[in-house]
């Protein structure tokens, strides 16, 4: 399995992964909603290949995709023990 290589965050020592995925599609955007279950599915599989970043907006729906990406971590992040960043456009 292909993991995904981190780069540090500046001066405070954390790091994240060098790519993010990008939720957009998820919540409609390009068309209807895809299924909650295999959206976090898909954001489990990326997380498992070492991604760290989710880039996520409220431009993509109604706080839909927020809402989304909070069912994952609700369910994963404990379980996993990771460090998440989530980069969150503010129009």
């Amino acid at each position: 399995m292909a993991i995904v290589p981190t780069v540090p965050l500046r001066s405070q020592g954390l790091e994240l992964s060098a790519q993010s995925l990008v939720c957009m599609g998820m919540s409609g955007f390009y068309g209807p909603p895809k299924p909650d279950e295999e959206m976090i599915e898909l954001i489990h599989k990326a997380v498992e290949h070492g991604v760290t970043l989710l880039n996520t907006s409220d431009v993509y729906g109604p706080y839909t995709n927020e809402i989304l990406v909070g069912k994952f971590l609700l369910v994963f992040v404990s379980a996993l023990y990771m460090n998440f960043m989530m980069l969150m456009k503010i129009v």
